[in-house]
């Protein structure tokens, strides 16, 4: 009955995200010459500050890491949570802090009051831990979008990532925004400089979002030297390496 039940959530969930991106609301356009890439964290596992934040810093770039206050500290058989220090760590050196709600559930699990109470438990875990006052992009967990919390993501943040698999280019939802997943098997992650050469021949935007980077990682990370390529070729390639806060300034959104 649980594997059952988990299926048929799945599909509520493919079925809700592709009604979403269909019938937008609220469109915009992206309006640009110059390719923009995001490099994005969701959870975050603490090798994404120890390895994925330096390795954007080397290149003089800098990424946006949804956090979940409720994961913060964890330790996982196969990885470990970013703790409170460390997603105050990731603010200090000027990568972007965003929201992945505070228990990490889907959202259509938290129905009516409850995520506007998850929302807001995570603002103070984030402001307490990390002295953000408020958060301004939100990405949702499991990918797993729900039309009846759109008026209360709407209200609280400039925009919200889903995954798609695909470049964000001419009208765009900024509360449903695509994702590229930079995960396991590891060719697969490596073959994603393809996606970055394809933004850069029709510029769009590329939201690029994993998790861990560590020598063995967990399937929905990638290594340190996976990671870097992608970095580099993404700076070398001419396109600019945004957090995703930046470059919803630089699309005038």
């Amino acid at each position: 009955m649980p594997e059952i039940a988990r299926k048929v959530g799945s599909l509520a969930d493919r079925l809700s995200n592709r009604l979403i991106w269909r019938f937008a609301g609220r469109p915009k356009t992206v309006g640009t010459t110059t390719p923009i890439v995001s490099f994005t964290f969701d959870d975050v596992p603490d090798t994404a500050l120890t390895a994925g934040a330096a390795i954007l810093e080397k290149y003089g770039v800098f990424g946006t890491f949804y956090i979940t206050g409720g994961l913060a500290g964890q330790v996982e058989p196969d990885r470990t949570l970013i703790s409170a220090a460390g997603c105050r760590e990731l603010a200090g050196r000027g990568h972007e802090i965003g929201c992945h709600t505070f228990a990490h559930k889907a959202v259509r699990r938290m129905p009516g009051s409850a995520l506007a109470r998850d929302l807001d438990r995570n603002a103070a875990w984030l402001r307490q831990a990390a002295g953000i006052e408020r958060a301004q992009n939100f990405a949702f967990p499991y990918n797993a979008a729900w039309p009846l919390a759109r008026r209360e993501l709407r209200r609280r943040y400039r925009s919200c990532r889903g995954g798609g698999g695909a470049i964000n280019r001419g009208p765009t939802d900024p509360m449903m925004l695509k994702g590229v997943a930079i995960e396991q098997p590891e060719e697969k992650a490596r073959a994603l400089t393809r996606v970055i050469d394809d933004v850069a021949r029709e510029p769009g935007w590329l939201i690029f979002y994993g998790h861990d980077v560590a020598e063995r990682p967990t399937p929905y990370g990638c290594t340190p030297e996976t990671f870097e390529l992608l970095v580099r070729h993404a700076v070398e390639s001419g396109c600019e390496v945004l957090t995703v806060s930046r470059a919803l300034d630089r699309l005038g959104w």
